[in-house]
């Protein structure tokens, strides 16, 4: 087998990407690039006669590069750094070329997949991890159709007296704190930066629906539709976060999927729609009832069991934790109800042919490779074990007695690495590849003292 061959992508890319060429001969720039254990872009700009090499897996990028920490560095004794002379891998096309519209330059994108000199995926991107869980559902008899919610903020370029960026909106909330949950007048006064997503994402057939103004002044939600492809639906998901940054640029915007970037204001969400399919399509969780069928309690259940050891994949940063207050609409108890707002998992109303589980725990900050595939990882425990959920919760889940959702970054990294859970859904190779560049992180975070202690301590104490 030639390199070419091993490296091709599936027929479907290469022919749209082909057409895609043909239709674009103007095209100035391709940018390729995969996306790393915390969802960042990583890759390079090259010239667009370079397209049909990227085509044919020409872009090599050293294997560390999906695992570097949210700040590019390389992780301290990280088994693809030195250890193994920080060796290249092969950059496969995942996704067909697509228009980045929001360059002043005909600029594509292509978004790819790391594998190892041998074909084979590498274990460190995270796609492959959410790859491996897939396949372990699918050997159970069943497909996962999901859908992801995206919270953010929209803010302005320039900076207050604290440097903290500005959120835009139509209303004087420095004057008059105010939500606007669902004000048209906020969707209207950025109407043109919302008309740009909404062609670039047609563009990039990333498929967004509705639109709405969130619980804070320039806070935004919008919603990706359903899919029964969960690789697929985190690709879009990750892509959808690289268009609405580059769409803001160009508007002199900037757009914040960080967790908590105000800490008077709601923090931005990740919620999480998840259905199951049999071999005939049939949405196993409807049983012709309002409740749901009995898989569906097991996959809550599961989803319940394994939510805490999942935590880090959640909440991934230190911000994350921030998030997770009373009376929030974030979760802080291990629960579920039916159209409950306040639980860890709620089955939205619904007709019963479209009964379905919303998971509400990860905020937007997250990697959503490795959220679905915790999230799945749940949904298999549960069923392979037929577990047991316990009662829905109705009325405020807040005030509920039950275990509660782990709310430190450290707690949450501990859990992580005891839990034996991730040994039967998870590469060992990965498990520990990731507890190391959390723990740099981690370390970083905790020797940089704040300017809240500076103001508090310096002088006083």
């Amino acid at each position: 087998m030639s390199l070419q061959q091993k490296f091709s992508p599936s027929p479907e890319v290469l022919s749209e990407s082909q057409t895609f060429l043909e239709e674009h001969p103007d095209l100035k720039w391709v940018e390729g690039f995969v996306f790393d254990i915390n969802g960042i872009p990583r890759g390079k700009w090259l010239p667009a006669d370079s397209a049909e090499k990227l085509l044919g897996g020409g872009l090599q990028m050293p294997r560390s590069a999906v695992s570097l920490d949210v700040w590019g560095r390389d992780i301290e004794d990280s088994p693809l750094v030195f250890a193994s002379g920080d060796s290249d891998g092969v950059c496969v096309p995942v996704s067909p070329l697509s228009e980045a519209p929001w360059h002043r330059e005909k600029t594509a994108q292509l978004h790819m997949q790391l594998f190892e000199a041998d074909g084979s995926p590498l274990y460190a991107d995270p796609r492959t991890q959410l790859q491996r869980v897939v396949k372990r559902l699918e050997e159970l008899g069943y497909r996962a159709v999901v859908a992801t919610e995206l919270e953010f903020y929209l803010l302005r370029e320039d900076v207050d007296h604290l440097a903290r960026p500005r959120p835009v909106s139509d209303n004087d909330a420095e004057l008059v704190p105010s939500t606007d949950v669902y004000d048209l007048s906020e969707l209207d006064a950025q109407r043109h930066f919302f008309t740009d997503v909404r062609t670039a994402c047609e563009a990039q057939g990333i498929p967004a629906d509705s639109i709405l103004s969130e619980c804070a002044p320039g806070q935004f939600e919008i919603n990706l539709l359903h899919c029964d492809d969960p690789v697929k639906v985190a690709d879009q998901t990750l892509l959808f976060k690289h268009l609405l940054k580059g769409v803001a640029r160009s508007h002199g915007l900037r757009v914040s999927t960080m967790a908590k970037p105000f800490g008077d204001q709601a923090g931005n969400g990740m919620h999480v729609h998840m259905s199951l399919v049999d071999a005939e399509g049939n949405n196993v969780f409807d049983d012709g009832t309002d409740e749901g069928s009995e898989l569906l309690r097991q996959a809550a259940a599961g989803m319940l069991a394994t939510a805490n050891d999942a935590m880090a994949f959640f909440a991934p940063h230190s911000n994350s934790y921030r998030r997770f207050q009373e009376s929030s609409h974030a979760p802080l108890n291990l629960c579920w109800g039916y159209d409950n707002r306040t639980t860890t998992l709620r089955v939205p109303a619904s007709p019963p042919a479209a009964r379905r589980i919303e998971h509400r725990i990860a905020g937007a900050d997250v990697n959503p490779y490795l959220v679905l595939a915790a999230i799945l990882s749940g949904v298999c425990y549960g069923l392979e074990n037929r577990l047991e959920a316990p009662a829905p919760v109705s009325g405020d889940a807040y005030q509920v007695e039950s275990d509660q959702l782990v709310n430190t970054w450290s707690g949450a990294l501990r859990r992580f690495e005891q839990s034996p859970i991730w040994q039967k859904y998870l590469d060992p190779r990965f498990i520990e590849l990731f507890l190391l560049l959390k723990r740099q992180e981690l370390l970083e975070i905790a020797s940089r003292v704040t300017d809240v202690e500076y103001q508090s301590y310096l002088h006083r104490v």
